[in-house]
């Protein structure tokens, strides 16, 4: 029985997460933005090592010393919107029946060993990683402060894109185009991939791949043209290429150049994206199907999971923090896509199971430290996020 092919190219890094940082602390607010793009720090945002020091005119190590009162970071995991995703997906799929790949780039030292050795953990294909140059490899140190937003925790991002300046279109090869599913995850941190996104997408869809794409933060743009709208591709032209986009409130706005989500919705819609979730953190979830690849649905507001919230709040010892939760979410998603069309053949997926299994697992993912859960055993995963997967269908049907 042939496999069914998921492949992803985009953001793959190591995570250094440090999650006791008080955002209102005077240590970190010196170094906050000031406005659109300067190169600050902001709760919710990302922005560049080289960036910041700029803003600062500090070195990034002494900033790293003080914001975290020379703290060691309490996790190392894997992390980016492309491995994060891709690594839960392999997790939740059957290896007999599915396969999982992630192309993407690392540099020739002691990190892309690190990164090699943890994904040698999960069931990841690790072939299509490539060497590139001599730039480091990756990496973002996530601040976590779990108080914020009301007890619902932010992060803020400072990146190192390193050796993804150098991984190019090009070392896209066959596997990757003869797939049923291609993923485009935060490609913004990989440049020369985000840059020929429309080229890139016009060619998985005359492969009849199905096309997911789940934004970041594209600080790269902001920097450019504070303020202003953030070209993805070829903007509309490019949103009818994308089966599913998959993005949180703030970078909703930005591409779409909107103010408000109900517009930002009313823009992808009118653009003809086929389908697109919105995320915004505790908040309600933007989604809308036009038909194709799902069932179609007029706009929805759907919650978070009740049950996951009662947990965070009631059981203290379960709670770790929101780094990886967003790519999460993205990868039930593209898991419960695989397996539905493994299951109906040439039928439209059901998009409310689909976000039934992103909003399971985010929300778990909100129980442990960083994005990744290392399983201790084949399958541990599945059986943990039914659980809330389950009980989130019963909440929304309940209605």
């Amino acid at each position: 029985m042939k496999k069914i092919v998921v492949s992803a190219v985009g953001c793959s890094l190591i995570d250094f997460i440090y999650p006791e940082v008080d955002f209102n602390n005077l240590s970190f607010r010196k170094y906050s933005s000031r406005k659109d793009g300067d190169g600050g720090l902001r709760p919710g945002k990302l922005v560049f090592t080289e960036e910041l020091e700029r803003f600062t005119d500090e070195s990034y190590q002494n900033i790293l010393k003080e914001i975290t009162g020379s703290k060691s970071p309490a996790t190392v995991n894997l992390g980016g919107p492309a491995l994060v995703s891709m690594i839960h997906v392999s997790q939740m799929l059957d290896s007999k029946y599915f396969d999982v790949h992630l192309f993407g780039s690392i540099g020739n030292d002691e990190k892309a060993n690190s990164i090699l050795d943890l994904v040698r953990r999960t069931p990841l294909v690790t072939s299509d990683f490539k060497k590139t140059g001599d730039r480091p490899t990756p990496f973002t140190d996530v601040f976590s402060d779990p108080d914020f937003d009301n007890g619902h925790g932010e992060r803020t991002f400072v990146n190192n894109i390193g050796a993804a300046w150098d991984y190019l279109p090009e070392y896209l090869d066959d596997t990757f185009y003869d797939s049923d599913i291609v993923c485009f995850g935060g490609t913004a941190l990989v440049p020369k991939i985000h840059d020929k996104l429309a080229v890139l997408l016009s060619k998985a869809k005359k492969n009849n791949c199905i096309t997911i794409v789940n934004t970041v933060y594209d600080f790269r743009n902001e920097k450019k043209n504070p303020g202003e709208k953030w070209p993805l591709g070829n903007d509309a032209e490019t949103l009818k290429e994308i089966d599913l986009l998959i993005m949180d409130g703030e970078e909703s706005l930005k591409i779409s150049g909107k103010s408000t989500l109900n517009n930002a919705a009313d823009y992808f819609i009118t653009s003809g994206c086929p389908a697109f979730i919105i995320t915004n953190g505790a908040n309600d979830i933007f989604a809308f199907s036009g038909g194709g690849l799902f069932n179609k649905c007029d706009l929805l507001k759907l919650p978070v999971s009740k049950r996951v919230q009662a947990e965070l709040k009631t059981e203290v010892h379960k709670k770790g923090d929101t780094t990886g939760c967003g790519d999460n979410f993205v990868g039930g998603i593209v898991a419960s896509i695989a397996i539905q069309l493994k299951r109906k053949n040439n039928e439209c997926c059901d998009f409310l199971e689909s976000i039934a299994c992103g909003v399971a697992s985010g929300g778990f993912a909100c129980f442990y430290i960083g994005g990744t859960y290392f399983e201790r055993v084949r399958g541990e995963k599945i059986d943990l996020v039914r659980f809330y997967y389950d009980d989130y269908l019963r909440q929304i049907n309940s209605k």
